[in-house]
Order: C-alpha cells, then sequence, then structure tokens
C-alpha cells in the first residue's frame, strides 16, 4: 500500500525549532479581494494547483492579487524531503496527461504575458516528468503565442535526456534553484546534489545559448554571507542570466529551523554584489521567491518570441 502523503519534517539537530517573531520588514497582506477570489476559482475549476498555495509563499495575496500565479504541475505529492518545503512528500499517483491543456487554458483565461510552471519531484520517472513541461510549453505557445513561458525545473538528477525534452520545447527561462550554499546540501536537502544543478544550468546554456538561465538562493539556514556571495560566483561561472536571493522563512516547527533574518541592507549588499558579476537581473530581498516579478523580468531583457 503507498503511504500517505506528508508534509511532517525532521529536523536534523537537536534545536530550538520554534518559528522566530517576524522582524517587520516581512509582513505582508492577507491574501483578499475579487482579483484572487478569481485566481482560487479558475484553479479550482480546471483543477489545477500552485506553488503559490502548497508552498505557503509570502507573496501569495501580492501576486493573485495582480492576477498572476505559478503553476505547480506533476501532482502535488513531491518524492522528495526537503527540510524547507511544505510540499506533502510521499510515492505520487500517474501523471495526468490532461494536465499541460488545463494549465494552457487557464493562461489564456488569465491573459497572461508570462506564465511560470513548476512542478515536484517525480525520481519513479526516467524523465523526471520531463514530457509533461515539454508539452505544456508547446501548448502555451501554441494558444497564447505572445505569451513567454518559464519553467522551474526539478534537477532530474542531472539527467541531460530529460533536460533535452524541456528545451527542444523551447521556453523563454529555464529556472532551476540551487535552494541554498554546497556546504548545507545534505542538510537542506538530502536527496539532491549540487553536481546536478551545476550539470542542468551549464547544459541548457550549452542546448540553446539564446535562453535566459535563472536559479535562486534562500538565506537564513545557517550559512555564511561570503558562502552565499561564493555561490553567486559559482552561478554566474555556469552561465546563469537572472538570479533570485530571498528569506527562508520555517513553514512549522517541524521544517528546518531559521538560523536569522537577514536585513534589508544585506540583501541589498548581495543585490549590488550580484550586478557585479554581470548577471543580466537580480532579484534580492526578505520577501523575494523564485518567480517574484518574474514578469517585469521578462520585459525588461527583450525575451525572445522567435519559435520557428
Amino acid at each position: 500500500m503507498p503511504r500517505t502523503p506528508t508534509r511532517a519534517r525532521v529536523s536534523p539537530t537537536k534545536v530550538d525549532t520554534t518559528p522566530k517573531r517576524r522582524p517587520p520588514w516581512l509582513r505582508v497582506r492577507a491574501p483578499v479581494g475579487a482579483t484572487v477570489d478569481h485566481v482560487r476559482h479558475l484553479m479550482r475549476s480546471k483543477a489545477l494547483h500552485t506553488v503559490c498555495e502548497e508552498a505557503h509563499c509570502p507573496n501569495l495575496g501580492e501576486c493573485w492579487g495582480a492576477g498572476t500565479a505559478t503553476f505547480l504541475m506533476l501532482g502535488d505529492v513531491c518524492t522528495r524531503t526537503c527540510g524547507f518545503c511544505d510540499v506533502k512528500h510521499g510515492i505520487p499517483g500517474p501523471l495526468d496527461w490532461e494536465e499541460p491543456e488545463r494549465i494552457a487554458q487557464a493562461v489564456k483565461s488569465m491573459r497572461l504575458q508570462h506564465a511560470v510552471i513548476t512542478s515536484v519531484n517525480r525520481d519513479e520517472r526516467g524523465d523526471g516528468g520531463a514530457v509533461i513541461f515539454a508539452r505544456v510549453i508547446r501548448r502555451i505557445h501554441e494558444i497564447v503565442p505572445n505569451c513567454s513561458v518559464e519553467v522551474l525545473i526539478p534537477d532530474f538528477k542531472g539527467r541531460l535526456d530529460a533536460l533535452r525534452i524541456v528545451m527542444d520545447a523551447r521556453p523563454e527561462i529555464l529556472n532551476h534553484n540551487v535552494e541554498t550554499v554546497p556546504r548545507l546540501f545534505k542538510t537542506v536537502q538530502p536527496q539532491d546534489r549540487y553536481e546536478w544543478a551545476r550539470r542542468i544550468l551549464t547544459s541548457a546554456k550549452a542546448m540553446d545559448p539564446t535562453v535566459l538561465t535563472k536559479s535562486g538562493i534562500m538565506v537564513g539556514l545557517g550559512e555564511t554571507l561570503d558562502e552565499v556571495k561564493a555561490t553567486l560566483e559559482d552561478l554566474r561561472s555556469w552561465g546563469v542570466d537572472i538570479v533570485t536571493i530571498g528569506q527562508y522563512l520555517q513553514p512549522s516547527r517541524r521544517h528546518l529551523p531559521i538560523a536569522r533574518y537577514y536585513h534589508p541592507d544585506e540583501f541589498a549588499e548581495l543585490r549590488d554584489f550580484g550586478y557585479s558579476l554581470g548577471f543580466k537581473w537580480v532579484e534580492s530581498g526578505p520577501l523575494v521567491r523564485s518567480s517574484y516579478h518574474a514578469a517585469e523580468q521578462v520585459r525588461a531583457l527583450s525575451v525572445r518570441f522567435d519559435r520557428a
């Protein structure tokens, strides 16, 4: 019998995991309003998931209020047990082959000019679900031709054949988050490998030099500022164009504890450091998440629309 999906996480060390009081710069508005209700109804009516809800994103109110959302594909059960993430984990169900069509129709209904698509990990599949990513990219391009597509993909365990399936569909932005510094990889995301992230991001650029590549890192998990800067240097050396840097927020006492809150001035320092390395766009702030201001990034960087 498959085990029941769960959100439970066990902290790897015996420390106080009580969520710390948030500083004033981390306050967000509640997700209310007509536009928020419309997005919520649309997702329910099309049986779709969003990472906004599943990961309890602090920007849900802002993004949904603006009529945008980040779609979560391949179900809502992940095969990995990352210590920072509130998405359920366990044994997922079969792939939903109609999901790409429903997402594309939702993108059309929302009149999006930029769609952000992500997924849970599906390690039970050799392709990691890459074929579904390819289908949704192509379908959005077909029915909403002026909408750019950003895909936040798993690492596919570094498998380049899976990456090739996604890249052949020609997304405008290929994103994979490293999430943390190399020293903390085994603690924060025990089934992931820093080398897999490097292989995916460098190979995406090699497969299509015109694609914009993107990655993100959380801070507040016990890393040092120098380690964050070294990781940014790695990402830039891998050809990454866009980077996001945000504060880790502990979803519950079962998740990894917050080591500390970074001050907005520190995020400004990291933003300036990122630009000094040559990134085309650096989104750095306490509430920044991977898809935060994604549409603005696309417009500023003049994403291609030549799909011949």
